[in-house]
């Protein structure tokens, strides 16, 4: 590890959250597991509002994976309709904080009024510079694979053809940037089928923190330790004489 931080990237970084910990930080308290999920809507808005002067300008939070589906269908229900509650509420705060909200992941499985609350909120917010909220619903890195191979298997298969594909399949605006670091909340150490190509060398960063009790000093607690990792992509440091 390097002794001083390093200045962020001028592009700024893109971090990936597993926002882990509702239901548990719920049923610890006595509290139905959708309460958790009620109050994690609220850390959303204050990790996208600390976000920017974190130095982050590409913010991906996985909110619903594909695995999801086989959880009980009332809770289900409820993720669903509390997701659709936070692109109403929050599209007009959006607008005014400069921020860009895309969703990726599959939307065929998605109710219609919930799709139209999507498309809207991207159109709404297309404009936003100051920071690109990516939202990952009905998402599974490994199927997100395997349709974007799909997409290139009569072209050239580079890296650059399967990014390009890769947010086609996803219905993301384009490419995003490769992942510089993924936080997980809630103590497990896994990735869960989240962004595998993307984060192919992120650093990771795991807190026994549950999500709704994540804030943004621990959001700069993990900035400050990527910054003072060093990343070598396979490279070899120099040695002193």
């Amino acid at each position: 590890m390097s002794s001083e931080s390093s200045p962020a990237p001028t592009t700024g970084l893109h971090v990936a959250i597993v926002m882990d910990g509702n239901g548990r930080w719920a049923s610890a308290r006595g509290l139905p597991r959708t309460a958790g999920h009620k109050i994690g809507a609220r850390t959303v808005r204050r990790i996208v509002e600390a976000a920017p002067d974190a130095g982050i300008r590409t913010l991906t939070l996985y909110a619903f994976s594909a695995d999801n589906w086989k959880r009980p269908p009332q809770e289900v229900s409820q993720l669903m309709r509390l997701f659709r509650v936070y692109l109403l509420k929050e599209t007009d705060r959006c607008v005014s904080n400069g921020v860009r909200l895309t969703v990726i992941g599959r939307r065929d499985r998605l109710a219609p009024p919930l799709r139209m609350a999507i498309e809207e909120a991207e159109r709404t917010t297309a404009g936003g510079t100051t920071l690109h909220l990516r939202v990952a619903v009905d998402y599974s890195a490994r199927d997100a694979l395997l349709r974007a191979v799909r997409h290139v298997a009569d072209g050239a298969p580079t890296r650059e053809a399967m990014a390009r594909a890769l947010g086609a399949v996803d219905h993301d605006v384009g490419p995003a940037p490769d992942v510089d670091l993924l936080v997980r909340t809630g103590g497990e150490q896994r990735l869960s089928d989240f962004l595998l190509w993307e984060s192919a060398y992120a650093e990771l960063y795991f807190t026994q923190t549950m999500w709704p009790e994540f804030g943004a000093d621990e959001l700069q607690a993990a900035v400050n330790e990527f910054h003072r990792r060093h990343r070598r992509f396979g490279r070899v440091e120099a040695v002193a004489g």
